[in-house]
Protein backbone atom coordinates (compact mmCIF):
# COMPACT_ATOMS: atom_id res chain seq x y z
CA UNK A 1 0.00 0.00 0.00
CA UNK A 2 1.25 3.50 -0.86
CA UNK A 3 0.37 6.09 1.79
CA UNK A 4 0.65 9.88 1.60
CA UNK A 5 0.99 11.64 4.99
CA UNK A 6 0.53 15.38 5.46
CA UNK A 7 2.49 16.47 8.52
CA UNK A 8 4.38 13.18 8.52
CA UNK A 9 7.50 14.66 10.12
CA UNK A 10 5.67 15.54 13.37
CA UNK A 11 5.32 13.46 16.54
CA UNK A 12 2.35 11.33 15.42
CA UNK A 13 3.55 11.31 11.80
CA UNK A 14 6.91 9.78 12.74
CA UNK A 15 5.20 7.01 14.71
CA UNK A 16 2.71 6.32 11.89
CA UNK A 17 5.49 6.28 9.28
CA UNK A 18 7.46 3.75 11.38
CA UNK A 19 4.41 1.54 11.81
CA UNK A 20 3.43 1.60 8.12
CA UNK A 21 6.99 0.93 6.91
CA UNK A 22 7.30 -1.95 9.40
CA UNK A 23 4.19 -3.41 7.77
CA UNK A 24 5.85 -3.14 4.36
CA UNK A 25 3.98 -0.09 3.06
CA UNK A 26 5.49 2.78 1.06
CA UNK A 27 5.20 6.20 2.72
CA UNK A 28 5.52 9.63 1.15
CA UNK A 29 5.47 12.63 3.49
CA UNK A 30 4.08 16.05 2.54
CA UNK A 31 6.32 18.61 4.20
CA UNK A 32 7.33 22.25 3.97
CA UNK A 33 10.86 21.08 3.14
CA UNK A 34 11.73 18.92 0.09
CA UNK A 35 13.80 15.76 0.53
CA UNK A 36 13.95 12.01 -0.12
CA UNK A 37 10.56 10.33 0.36
CA UNK A 38 8.86 13.74 0.51
CA UNK A 39 6.87 16.18 -1.56
CA UNK A 40 6.11 19.77 -0.60
CA UNK A 41 2.66 21.30 -0.16
CA UNK A 42 3.44 23.50 -3.16
CA UNK A 43 4.12 20.42 -5.30
CA UNK A 44 0.83 18.87 -4.17
CA UNK A 45 -1.06 21.94 -5.33
CA UNK A 46 0.84 22.41 -8.60
CA UNK A 47 1.28 18.76 -9.70
CA UNK A 48 -1.73 17.16 -8.03
CA UNK A 49 -2.00 14.01 -5.93
CA UNK A 50 0.82 11.50 -6.45
CA UNK A 51 -0.26 7.85 -6.88
CA UNK A 52 -1.39 6.56 -3.46
CA UNK A 53 -3.80 4.06 -1.91
CA UNK A 54 -4.37 6.06 1.26
CA UNK A 55 -3.94 9.67 2.42
CA UNK A 56 -3.73 11.09 5.95
CA UNK A 57 -3.51 14.65 7.25
CA UNK A 58 -1.74 15.26 10.56
CA UNK A 59 -0.48 18.77 9.77
CA UNK A 60 -1.12 21.65 12.16
CA UNK A 61 0.61 24.18 14.40
CA UNK A 62 0.99 22.85 17.99
CA UNK A 63 -1.86 24.31 20.07
CA UNK A 64 0.24 24.17 23.24
CA UNK A 65 3.45 25.55 21.71
CA UNK A 66 5.14 27.06 24.79
CA UNK A 67 7.21 29.40 22.61
CA UNK A 68 4.21 31.23 21.16
CA UNK A 69 2.11 33.84 22.90
CA UNK A 70 -1.67 33.48 22.59
CA UNK A 71 -2.59 36.29 20.19
CA UNK A 72 -4.52 36.84 16.95
CA UNK A 73 -1.53 35.90 14.78
CA UNK A 74 -1.11 32.57 16.58
CA UNK A 75 -4.86 31.81 16.41
CA UNK A 76 -4.78 32.53 12.67
CA UNK A 77 -1.88 30.08 12.26
CA UNK A 78 -3.77 27.40 14.24
CA UNK A 79 -6.68 27.64 11.81
CA UNK A 80 -4.75 28.08 8.55
CA UNK A 81 -2.18 25.33 9.27
CA UNK A 82 -4.98 22.80 9.71
CA UNK A 83 -7.70 24.00 7.34
CA UNK A 84 -5.50 25.00 4.38
CA UNK A 85 -3.54 21.71 4.38
CA UNK A 86 -6.71 19.63 4.81
CA UNK A 87 -8.42 21.53 1.99
CA UNK A 88 -5.37 21.11 -0.25
CA UNK A 89 -5.45 17.33 0.25
CA UNK A 90 -9.22 16.92 -0.10
CA UNK A 91 -9.21 19.00 -3.29
CA UNK A 92 -6.29 17.00 -4.71
CA UNK A 93 -8.13 13.74 -3.93
CA UNK A 94 -11.35 15.03 -5.55
CA UNK A 95 -9.44 16.10 -8.68
CA UNK A 96 -7.40 12.89 -9.00
CA UNK A 97 -8.08 10.47 -11.86
CA UNK A 98 -6.94 7.59 -9.60
CA UNK A 99 -7.96 8.65 -6.07
CA UNK A 100 -6.96 6.72 -2.94
CA UNK A 101 -9.40 4.22 -1.42
CA UNK A 102 -9.05 5.86 2.03
CA UNK A 103 -8.74 9.48 3.25
CA UNK A 104 -8.13 10.02 6.98
CA UNK A 105 -8.15 13.27 8.92
CA UNK A 106 -6.98 13.39 12.55
CA UNK A 107 -8.80 16.21 14.37
CA UNK A 108 -9.46 16.62 18.10
CA UNK A 109 -11.91 16.04 20.96
CA UNK A 110 -12.23 19.81 21.54
CA UNK A 111 -15.54 19.61 19.66
CA UNK A 112 -17.13 18.06 22.78
CA UNK A 113 -18.15 20.56 25.46
CA UNK A 114 -16.19 20.16 28.74
CA UNK A 115 -18.25 18.53 31.49
CA UNK A 116 -17.64 16.57 34.69
CA UNK A 117 -20.62 14.32 33.98
CA UNK A 118 -21.53 14.11 30.25
CA UNK A 119 -20.10 11.20 28.28
CA UNK A 120 -19.46 11.56 24.55
CA UNK A 121 -19.37 8.85 21.89
CA UNK A 122 -18.85 9.27 18.17
CA UNK A 123 -22.65 9.53 17.82
CA UNK A 124 -22.93 12.53 20.17
CA UNK A 125 -24.26 15.64 18.49
CA UNK A 126 -22.35 18.87 19.02
CA UNK A 127 -22.24 22.48 17.90
CA UNK A 128 -19.31 24.89 18.28
CA UNK A 129 -19.27 26.70 21.63
CA UNK A 130 -15.77 28.26 21.74
CA UNK A 131 -12.73 28.96 19.55
CA UNK A 132 -11.29 25.44 19.58
CA UNK A 133 -14.61 23.71 18.85
CA UNK A 134 -15.11 26.13 15.95
CA UNK A 135 -11.65 25.13 14.74
CA UNK A 136 -12.64 21.43 14.78
CA UNK A 137 -15.83 22.20 12.84
CA UNK A 138 -14.03 24.10 10.08
CA UNK A 139 -11.15 21.59 10.04
CA UNK A 140 -13.45 18.58 9.57
CA UNK A 141 -15.55 20.45 7.02
CA UNK A 142 -12.40 21.11 4.96
CA UNK A 143 -11.83 17.35 4.66
CA UNK A 144 -15.31 16.64 3.27
CA UNK A 145 -15.21 15.19 -0.25
CA UNK A 146 -17.82 16.02 -2.89
CA UNK A 147 -20.37 13.26 -3.48
CA UNK A 148 -18.70 12.12 -6.71
CA UNK A 149 -15.35 11.55 -4.96
CA UNK A 150 -16.95 10.02 -1.84
CA UNK A 151 -18.25 7.16 -3.99
CA UNK A 152 -14.71 5.87 -4.50
CA UNK A 153 -12.83 7.13 -1.43
CA UNK A 154 -13.66 6.10 2.14
CA UNK A 155 -13.62 9.16 4.45
CA UNK A 156 -12.53 8.79 8.09
CA UNK A 157 -12.21 11.36 10.88
CA UNK A 158 -10.31 10.41 14.06
CA UNK A 159 -10.85 12.80 16.99
CA UNK A 160 -7.74 12.42 19.11
CA UNK A 161 -7.29 13.21 22.80
CA UNK A 162 -3.96 14.30 24.32
CA UNK A 163 -1.34 12.13 22.59
CA UNK A 164 1.17 10.60 25.01
CA UNK A 165 4.53 9.13 24.02
CA UNK A 166 8.25 9.19 24.76
CA UNK A 167 9.58 11.56 22.16
CA UNK A 168 7.05 14.35 21.80
CA UNK A 169 3.48 15.44 22.35
CA UNK A 170 2.06 16.43 25.71
CA UNK A 171 4.64 14.44 27.74
CA UNK A 172 7.60 16.38 26.36
CA UNK A 173 6.58 19.50 28.27
CA UNK A 174 5.31 17.66 31.37
CA UNK A 175 8.27 15.45 32.24
CA UNK A 176 10.80 18.11 33.28
CA UNK A 177 8.66 19.76 36.01
CA UNK A 178 7.68 16.31 37.28
CA UNK A 179 11.31 15.14 37.39
CA UNK A 180 12.13 18.30 39.35
CA UNK A 181 9.37 17.47 41.85
CA UNK A 182 7.31 20.44 40.68
CA UNK A 183 4.45 18.46 39.13
CA UNK A 184 0.91 18.98 40.33
CA UNK A 185 -2.74 18.95 39.39
CA UNK A 186 -4.00 21.61 36.98
CA UNK A 187 -7.01 23.63 38.10
CA UNK A 188 -9.41 21.53 40.19
CA UNK A 189 -7.86 18.23 39.04
CA UNK A 190 -11.38 16.77 38.77
CA UNK A 191 -11.62 17.49 35.02
CA UNK A 192 -11.57 14.43 32.73
CA UNK A 193 -8.34 13.96 30.79
CA UNK A 194 -8.99 12.20 27.45
CA UNK A 195 -5.67 10.74 26.28
CA UNK A 196 -4.21 8.13 23.92
CA UNK A 197 -0.79 6.52 23.56
CA UNK A 198 0.87 7.53 20.29
CA UNK A 199 1.24 3.83 19.30
CA UNK A 200 -2.52 3.36 19.56
CA UNK A 201 -3.31 6.51 17.59
CA UNK A 202 -0.97 5.31 14.84
CA UNK A 203 -2.64 1.88 15.01
CA UNK A 204 -6.15 3.34 14.63
CA UNK A 205 -4.99 5.45 11.66
CA UNK A 206 -3.33 2.43 10.01
CA UNK A 207 -6.51 0.39 10.46
CA UNK A 208 -8.58 3.24 8.99
CA UNK A 209 -6.33 3.30 5.90
CA UNK A 210 -7.22 -0.27 5.00
CA UNK A 211 -9.49 -0.55 1.96
CA UNK A 212 -13.21 -0.96 2.72
CA UNK A 213 -14.23 -4.64 2.99
CA UNK A 214 -16.99 -3.90 0.47
CA UNK A 215 -15.57 -1.89 -2.43
CA UNK A 216 -18.98 -0.36 -3.04
CA UNK A 217 -19.41 0.65 0.59
CA UNK A 218 -17.96 4.19 0.42
CA UNK A 219 -20.29 6.55 2.29
CA UNK A 220 -21.08 10.21 1.55
CA UNK A 221 -20.31 11.22 5.15
CA UNK A 222 -17.11 10.35 7.03
CA UNK A 223 -16.84 7.52 9.54
CA UNK A 224 -15.90 9.06 12.90
CA UNK A 225 -13.70 7.37 15.53
CA UNK A 226 -12.75 8.79 18.92
CA UNK A 227 -8.98 8.43 19.24
CA UNK A 228 -8.87 8.06 23.02
CA UNK A 229 -8.02 5.22 25.39
CA UNK A 230 -11.04 3.37 26.83
CA UNK A 231 -10.06 4.18 30.42
CA UNK A 232 -11.60 7.47 31.64
CA UNK A 233 -9.01 9.38 33.66
CA UNK A 234 -9.06 12.66 35.58
CA UNK A 235 -6.21 15.16 35.69
CA UNK A 236 -5.71 14.26 39.38
CA UNK A 237 -5.39 10.54 38.57
CA UNK A 238 -2.97 11.25 35.73
CA UNK A 239 -0.85 13.53 37.93
CA UNK A 240 -0.66 11.08 40.84
CA UNK A 241 0.15 8.08 38.61
CA UNK A 242 2.91 9.91 36.74
CA UNK A 243 4.37 11.12 40.05
CA UNK A 244 4.22 7.57 41.48
CA UNK A 245 6.02 6.02 38.51
CA UNK A 246 8.68 8.76 38.53
CA UNK A 247 8.91 8.51 42.34
CA UNK A 248 8.45 12.25 42.61
CA UNK A 249 6.10 14.32 44.78
CA UNK A 250 3.10 16.02 43.11
CA UNK A 251 2.34 18.71 45.65
CA UNK A 252 2.31 21.88 43.56
CA UNK A 253 -1.17 22.40 42.12
CA UNK A 254 -1.43 25.07 39.42
CA UNK A 255 -4.56 27.22 39.86
CA UNK A 256 -6.74 27.85 36.83
CA UNK A 257 -6.08 31.61 36.84
CA UNK A 258 -2.32 30.96 36.59
CA UNK A 259 -2.83 28.65 33.59
CA UNK A 260 -5.04 31.30 31.94
CA UNK A 261 -2.40 33.97 32.53
CA UNK A 262 0.38 31.79 31.10
CA UNK A 263 -1.46 30.30 28.12
CA UNK A 264 -4.40 32.59 27.47
CA UNK A 265 -7.87 31.65 28.71
CA UNK A 266 -9.05 30.21 25.36
CA UNK A 267 -6.06 27.85 25.26
CA UNK A 268 -5.88 27.02 28.98
CA UNK A 269 -9.24 25.21 28.80
CA UNK A 270 -7.45 22.32 27.06
CA UNK A 271 -5.69 21.60 30.35
CA UNK A 272 -8.04 22.99 33.01
CA UNK A 273 -11.27 21.51 31.59
CA UNK A 274 -11.97 18.20 29.90
CA UNK A 275 -14.48 15.75 28.50
CA UNK A 276 -15.35 12.10 29.14
CA UNK A 277 -14.84 10.71 25.65
CA UNK A 278 -15.71 7.07 24.90
CA UNK A 279 -14.09 5.28 21.90
CA UNK A 280 -17.29 3.32 21.22
CA UNK A 281 -16.97 3.04 17.42
CA UNK A 282 -13.21 2.47 17.71
CA UNK A 283 -13.80 -0.57 19.93
CA UNK A 284 -16.71 -1.78 17.76
CA UNK A 285 -14.38 -1.68 14.74
CA UNK A 286 -12.34 -4.43 16.40
CA UNK A 287 -9.30 -2.28 17.19
CA UNK A 288 -7.44 -3.69 20.21
CA UNK A 289 -5.63 -1.09 22.28
CA UNK A 290 -2.00 -1.80 23.18
CA UNK A 291 -2.27 0.71 26.03
CA UNK A 292 -5.89 0.69 27.23
CA UNK A 293 -5.12 2.08 30.69
CA UNK A 294 -2.93 4.83 32.06
CA UNK A 295 -0.48 2.74 34.09
CA UNK A 296 0.49 0.62 31.07
CA UNK A 297 0.92 3.72 28.90
CA UNK A 298 2.98 5.69 31.42
CA UNK A 299 5.21 2.70 32.26
CA UNK A 300 6.14 2.43 28.59
CA UNK A 301 6.76 6.18 28.33
CA UNK A 302 8.88 6.70 31.45
CA UNK A 303 10.57 3.31 31.22
CA UNK A 304 9.38 2.23 34.67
Amino acid sequence: MRVLIGGGSGFVGRELTRLLRDKGHDVTVISRQPGPGRITWGELQSKGLPPCDGAVNLAGENVLNPLRWWNESYKKDLFSSRIDTTKALSQAIAASSSPPHSWVLVSGVACYKPSLTAEYTEDSEWTPFDLLSQLVKEWEAAAFLPESAAKTTKQVVIRAGAVLGRDGGAMKQMLLPFWLGLGGTLGSGRQPFPWIHVSDLAGIIARSLEPPADSGAAQPSPQVFNGVAPAITTNYEFTKELGRLLRRPTIFPVPEFVMSALLGSERAVILTQGQKVIPMKTLESGYQFKYPDLTLALKQIVGS
